[in-house]
């Protein structure tokens, strides 16, 4: 009988034998590994039992074919194509490449232009014997017949999951991810890596399963082994093979080598090893013994594992203004894992002695610092390669005796010591700088007041306050405020500048500039206010302004040491905070008193915690559509529907390319340029390419007197020549400014302008925001400022661009207009609040109801009933245009059908269409709905959707969907 038996996933070692009393079944006596004892019977321990090698399906002593037919049974991945790794004999480079008939083939194979997985040439190669066989034997002396799989089906599929760890201590994190692996039922086969610096740990399913469905195993196995190992990186949840849920577009997912490769057997690597990390004797008995993990088993281990999510508890990334903020933690502590009172160091990271925490509580201290990756999440949904980018974003540090965590997570971790009620002792070691005698000349404006008092109330904070509410002259009440040294940090020359007019103008500085040592040469001229960066390096030490590139040295980037030597730091519009070497700079920071300025502090990658994190909770928001509200003039978006249509641009690069080369469109902006200019405006054109901006600027140079050019590739000396220029101008001039949104997003000041043109689409609301607020400072005589947005109707991407821009514009206090006479007011709706005043609109028709909705639920077209209902009796015609159920899922099908059939048999005429994209509906051919809400479907909150009354463009949609009888001329001829 077998000594060794897997039950329940622990490893059992019989013991002894038990006879029966009665003569009945004997009991076996046998422990695990930890010497826990225990008693089974016969059968039991034989169905558990692990194979003899005599007994296995393939072992040491089986011919090549049944280990080769084996081995391609097990390692199983696409079958069209596997990957084959090189070595370069002149660069060294190594990797690994999908293997191609045509490969280097002249006139068939252009890696520059194409990769694999996309060539028209391509002719893959499948896995064969052949090449199995050359990747055991190992021949080649540079392992070049080392052979991969890609793991990931053609249907998301997979038949196996791996794990790679990799880093110092692989082996304690192999060992603890194996007891979380037996704990949950699981027996995994550890492979040590080529290198042998590392290891694969391997599960075979029964059955292709849901690349979803593993990886969350994989991810659940790593977040219940960092509860009993907390120093497992959350890197750790990127190296898993497949990496994604599904199939990039034009890629394979990634690949991994296969074991047993044959020049690395010969170093005892590649092969299979028990828990102390040697070789099993018979690889083949041990792999081929191995039990396969059933649909059933896969279920049952995710729903233990995965009941809080498969990552575990992290910072909440979605949150929009406390997202550093946690609810009470869900993970299974007690008051035994934490020390009878903690220590924390406060400074630039908030430090706590690990003396004396539990495993799981350290983990949880870890998981403070640490935010889902949106980025991931969004990249995976659109099937595009994840490579590169991290699932879990960690902000802490870690070494032998201290974990350290952001000071903006200061709360929450206050909040978690409480919850367990463990004391815990502040040592305060922040920077308090040096005292400086200053004084602020001016006045704070009543709205500025709180947020200024908001900021004093906490050592650290951030403004969210909109372009002109005046952020610059509240930092330099803080400075007056707080009289210690200060460092205000800019991202650009134009901030910089910005910055050092405004405090020169609100602060008198009542300071000595230190003596410095002697040195030969020109002197450099000096000012209390001091200025590091955009070539001068004037550090006053009193009040200094830098940008952040500007305080890294040599090619490791590392901080300037008198970085830690100031009271306190001001971060000039803080969203910056989130890229690294931002980041890099604020951990340095050892000042007391740290606050962040921004009009935008959500970011559109996600990155938003990071923020927080560094500078502190949102301690003052300023409502943009109340400030909006309190302004002088009003404020109207002016949508301009093209025609233009791109059916071969696939990529947004390739639809950029198409704005810019449409000859159509670009005399659109042209034309309304001048027609504004006419009017005596200021208008601004601003694209996000330079090429266009410059195409822009040529055509409109010949017919206005002043066009200004404004792209970043302009020298220091052009580009301050040309804003002192702009300045000056008297009213009375024609002036048009054509710029690309870098140059003037951030620290660019140019009150006159009143009009934006949006040459080109963006979607961020964020940076919407950003454009908008060029237009909001005060000058005399403005009393209404414009924007003009082109909205490509006929290009699925750009329009739903501009559905997000809806939301932007509603956010910012726009009213939406269709011409400069039209009195008329558009109204912005979000998905939940459109469906009241939509459904009345229903109740209202007289003549005639078009509906666009690419989708169809059932329970919202049911709850439309009453109104769609009294519309038909009182002999309104409804006409309705949905995608055609075929190439829906089966369930989805059935659903379209019947919600068809519903809207039928009330006298409904319903249109079917392979690929509607837009959503829009027309009421008595006057009313429009448009924008993001599929008004047939339960769709998103936080879709919107515009709500006008403008016959002639109600035409125009009515054109689209074939209701109209002649085309008008609203829509503006785009075409290529």
């Amino acid at each position: 009988m077998n000594r060794k038996a897997i039950i329940n996933g622990r490893e059992y070692t019989l013991l002894e034998i038990v006879p029966s009393l009665d003569g009945g079944q004997a009991l076996l006596l046998c422990e695990d590994e930890n010497g826990k004892r225990a008693v089974c019977s016969e059968p039991l321990w034989r169905s558990c039992a692990l194979t003899d090698v005599q007994s296995a399906p393939v072992h040491a002593h089986s011919s090549s074919q049944e280990k080769i037919e084996y081995f391609l049974s097990v390692f199983k991945g696409r079958e069209d194509v596997y990957a084959r790794r090189y070595h370069s004999t002149t660069t060294g480079k190594t990797g690994y490449t999908p293997v191609c008939k045509n490969e280097w083939v002249h006139g068939l194979c252009d890696k520059k232009k194409y990769r694999c997985a996309e060539c028209p040439n391509r002719e893959f190669r499948p896995l064969t014997a052949d090449v199995v066989k050359a990747h055991l034997i190992g021949r080649d002396s540079l392992c070049r017949d080392v052979a991969a799989i890609y793991p990931m089906l053609e249907d998301n599929k997979t038949w196996l999951l791996a794990a790679d760890f990799d880093e110092e201590n692989w082996k304690l994190d192999v060992t603890s991810f194996c007891k979380s692996c037996k704990d949950a039922g699981l027996v995994p086969a550890v492979e040590r890596s080529r290198s042998g610096n590392g290891a694969h740990v391997w599960f075979f399913f029964s059955e292709p399963v849901s690349a979803a469905d593993a990886r969350r195993l994989g991810t659940g196995l790593l977040t219940q082994t960092m509860s009993c190992r907390h120093e497992l990186s959350f890197s750790s949840y990127d190296r898993l093979f497949p990496s994604q849920d599904l199939v990039p577009k034009g890629g394979f997912g990634n690949l991994i080598a296969l074991p047993f490769q044959g020049q690395a057997q010969k170093d005892g690597n590649s092969l299979f090893v028990d828990d102390r990390f040697e070789p099993y004797p018979d690889q083949w008995a041990f792999l081929s013994s191995l039990p396969r993990i059933t649909p059933e088993q896969l279920e049952e281990a995710l729903r233990k594992l995965c009941h809080h999510g498969d990552v575990g508890e992290l910072a909440d990334a979605e949150e929009k203004q406390v997202p550093w903020k946690r609810k009470r933690t869900q993970t299974k502590l007690t008051r035994r894992d934490f020390p009878l009172q903690v220590s924390l160091y406060i400074s630039n990271l908030i430090y706590i002695e690990k003396k004396d925490f539990s495993q799981g509580a350290l983990n949880t201290l870890k998981r403070l610092a640490a935010f889902p990756n949106p980025e991931f999440r969004s990249k995976q949904a659109m099937r595009i390669s994840v490579y590169g980018i991290p699932r879990v974003l960690d902000c802490g540090y870690e070494d032998e005796n201290y974990i350290g965590i952001p000071r903006g997570c200061i709360e929450a971790l206050l909040g978690l010591f409480d919850q367990y009620e463990v004391p815990a002792i502040l040592e305060d070691h922040r920077s308090l700088g040096h005292s400086i005698d200053v004084e602020f000349n001016g006045m704070l404006r009543p709205e500025q007041e709180p947020a200024a008092q908001a900021l004093l109330a906490a050592d650290m904070g951030v403004l969210s306050a909109t372009t002109a509410f005046g952020k610059t002259v509240i930092g330099a009440y803080l400075i007056a405020q707080r009289k210690v040294n200060t460092l205000v940090l800019v991202q650009s020359s134009a901030l910089l500048e910005q910055w050092k007019s405004s405090l020169e103008q609100f602060l008198n500085i009542h300071e000595v500039l230190p003596e410095l040592p002697k040195k030969r040469g020109r002197k450099k001229k000096r000012h209390l206010i001091g200025q590091i960066g955009s070539g001068k390096n004037t550090r006053s030490g009193i009040v200094d302004i830098a940008t952040m590139q500007s305080l890294l040295k040599g090619e490791e980037k590392t901080v300037k040491s008198f970085v830690a030597e100031y009271g306190m730091v001001i971060v000039d519009e803080c969203h910056h905070v989130a890229a690294f070497t931002f980041e890099t700079v604020l951990k340095a920071v050892e000042a007391k008193y740290v606050y962040g300025l921004s009009a935008t502090p959500v970011r559109k990658d996600g990155h938003h915690p990071i923020i927080f994190m560094q500078c502190g909770p949102v301690r003052y928001l300023v409502d943009a559509k109340s400030q909006a509200e309190k302004r002088s003039f009003s404020h109207i978006v002016i949508p301009r529907f093209t025609r233009m249509r791109l059916p071969d641009a696939n990529r947004i690069q390739d639809m950029y390319a198409g704005v810019i080369e449409n000859h159509n469109r670009n005399g659109l902006l042209v034309s309304d340029t001048l027609k504004l200019v006419q009017e005596g405006r200021t208008p601004i054109l601003l694209t996000e390419r330079k090429e266009h901006a410059v195409l822009l600027a040529n055509q409109l140079s010949d017919q206005v007197k002043h066009v200004f050019l404004l792209i970043g590739s302009d020298k220091q000396k052009d580009k301050r020549e040309k804003l002192t220029a702009l300045q000056n101008m008297p009213d009375d001039e024609d002036v048009v400014v054509v710029a690309t949104g870098k140059y003037i997003g951030e620290g660019f000041d140019a009150p006159r302008l009143d009009t934006l043109l949006l040459a080109m689409p963006i979607s961020w609301k964020g940076t919407l925001a950003q454009y908008a607020g060029r237009l909001h400072r005060n000058y005399e005589g403005k009393q209404e400022v414009r924007i003009y947005d082109y909205v490509d109707i006929n290009v699925p991407t750009l329009e739903r661009m501009y559905h997000k821009r809806l939301k932007g514009y509603a956010e910012l206090g726009y009213q939406v207009k269709f011409g400069a006479a039209d009195q008329s007011i558009g109204v912005i709706y979000d998905g939940h609040s459109s469906m009241l005043p939509f459904e009345q609109d229903l109740d209202d028709a007289v003549r005639s109801v078009v509906i666009v909705s690419p989708y169809l639920q059932k329970g919202r077209i049911v709850k439309l009933l009453p109104p769609l209902q009294k519309a038909v009796a009182s002999g309104v015609e409804i006409a309705i245009h949905t995608r055609t159920a075929d190439g829906r899922e089966l369930l989805n099908q059935e659903s379209v059908c019947e919600a068809i059939k519903i809207l039928e048999q009330i006298g409904i005429v319903v249109h079917t269409h392979k690929e509607p994209n837009q959503r829009y509906a027309v009421v008595d051919e006057s009313v429009v709905w448009y924008g993001g809400v599929d008004f047939l479907a339960f769709g998103r909150k936080d879709t919107d959707v515009l709500r006008f009354k403008n016959p002639d463009i109600a035409g125009e949609f009515l054109s689209l969907s074939g209701h109209a009888e002649s085309e008008q001329l609203v829509m503006e001829d785009v075409s290529m």
